[in-house]
C-alpha cells in the first residue's frame, strides 16, 4: 500500500478485512500487519517512530513505553469499545486523540451475551462435550438439569447501551429485570427496558442470572470477588461479556467448585488469551474466546468506524467517537 509520501502514515496492528484495506489505501500510507501475529510492545514502540496514526485492537497495549518515541503520532483509533488497553492520560498529555467504536456492536454483543447466559443456565457446552465424548447411552429424567431462564430475575451490572439491549431481550422470556449502574437511568429508559434500579448488594442477592456489562477501570478491578459471590444464590449463574479483570477468577473458581454458584459463562478473562487453569477444568463454565461482537457485519462496521475516526483525526477534524 504505497502512495504519495505527503499522505499520513499509519500502522495497522491486526489483520483487517480486504474492504478495510481498500478504504485505508485511499487515505493513508499504511503498514498493515495482515499476518495477525501480535506485535510485542518493544516492537510496537519502534514501529511507531515517524507514524501519524495507529489503528489497533483491544489486545494492543498502548502505554508510555510504547509512546516514548512516537513523536509524530496524532491519533490512536481502537477497533473496540473498551479502551483500558490504552493509557488515556499519556495520550492526552501528548495531544494524541483516542477514538473507539461504540454503538455499532451493541445488538450483536447483546445477542451473544444472551446466548452465553443461556448456555451456562442450560448446560449447553457441558452436555455437548459429554455427548461428543460418546457418553450418551440413554435418556434420563435427571440428565443435565439446568436452571430456567423464563420468568426468572435477570440482573445487569452496568446499564449502558449493551445492558439496555439485554434488558429489552428479557421481555420475551417474561423475566424481571433489575440493574445497578454508576448512576440511575432516566425513568423513561427504565420503563422502555422494564428494568428496576436496585442497590448493588440487592442485585447480587436477587438475581437468578447476573450479566456483567460495565467498562473496566482500575477502580472496579475484581468488582466481583468473594463477598459478592457469597451473596449470590447457589442456583444463580454469572455471565461476563465485559472485561476479564472485573471478576476475581480465583474466587469464582472457589464458588463454582464449592457448589455455591450453579454455572458461569465467560467470554473475557483477566489474562487473556491465557485462561485460568482452574476454570478450564470446570465443566459447568461455558467458555468462549472474546466473541461478543463477532459477526462479520459488526466486525466490518467496527473496522470502518475506526478508519473513519482516524481519517477525521488526521485531517484535523473532530472524529465521531473521541474518548475523553
Amino acid at each position: 500500500m504505497n502512495a504519495s509520501s505527503s499522505r499520513p502514515r499509519i500502522l495497522v496492528t491486526r489483520a483487517v478485512f480486504p474492504e478495510h484495506l481498500e478504504r485505508i489505501a485511499t487515505h493513508f500510507d499504511a503498514e498493515a500487519n495482515q499476518s495477525d501475529v501480535p506485535i510485542a510492545a518493544e516492537d510496537l514502540a519502534s514501529r511507531l517512530e515517524g507514524v501519524d496514526g495507529l489503528l489497533c485492537a483491544s489486545g494492543d497495549r498502548v502505554d508510555t513505553s510504547v509512546l516514548a518515541d512516537a513523536t509524530k503520532l496524532r491519533g490512536v483509533s481502537t477497533i473496540s469499545v473498551g479502551t483500558n488497553h490504552i493509557d488515556l492520560a499519556a495520550c492526552h498529555a501528548r495531544g494524541i486523540v483516542v477514538t473507539n467504536t461504540p454503538d455499532v456492536l451493541t445488538e450483536t454483543t447483546a445477542d451473544f451475551g444472551w446466548a452465553l447466559m443461556m448456555a451456562a443456565a442450560r448446560r449447553v457446552t457441558e452436555s455437548e462435550h459429554w455427548l461428543r465424548a460418546g457418553h450418551w447411552k440413554r435418556w434420563s429424567l435427571d440428565q443435565f438439569l439446568g436452571v430456567d431462564v423464563h420468568h426468572a430475575t435477570l440482573g445487569i451490572l452496568g446499564m449502558g447501551r449493551i445492558g439496555q439491549a439485554l434488558a429489552r431481550r428479557a421481555s420475551g422470556f417474561s423475566m424481571k429485570v433489575i440493574y445497578n449502574n454508576r448512576s440511575r437511568l432516566p425513568e423513561a429508559i427504565e420503563e422502555e427496558c422494564h428494568a428496576r434500579y436496585v442497590a448493588r448488594e440487592e442485585l447480587f442477592t436477587q438475581a437468578d442470572h447476573l450479566i456483567l456489562v460495565l467498562p473496566y477501570t482500575r477502580d472496579n478491578h475484581h468488582t466481583v470477588s468473594v463477598a459478592e459471590l457469597a451473596r449470590m444464590k447457589p442456583t444463580a449463574t454469572l455471565t461476563n461479556i465485559a472485561r476479564g479483570g472485573l471478576i476475581d477468577e480465583e474466587a469464582l473458581a472457589d464458588a463454582l467448585e464449592g457448589g455455591r454458584l450453579a454455572a458461569a459463562g465467560l467470554d473475557v478473562y483477566e489474562g487473556e488469551p491465557t485462561i485460568n487453569p482452574r476454570l478450564l477444568k470446570l465443566a459447568h463454565v461455558a467458555l468462549t474466546p472474546h466473541l461478543g461482537s463477532a459477526s462479520r457485519d459488526t466486525r466490518m462496521a467496527m473496522g470502518m468506524l475506526a478508519i473513519d475516526n482516524l481519517i477525521e483525526t488526521l485531517a484535523g477534524h473532530e472524529p465521531p467517537n473521541r474518548v475523553t
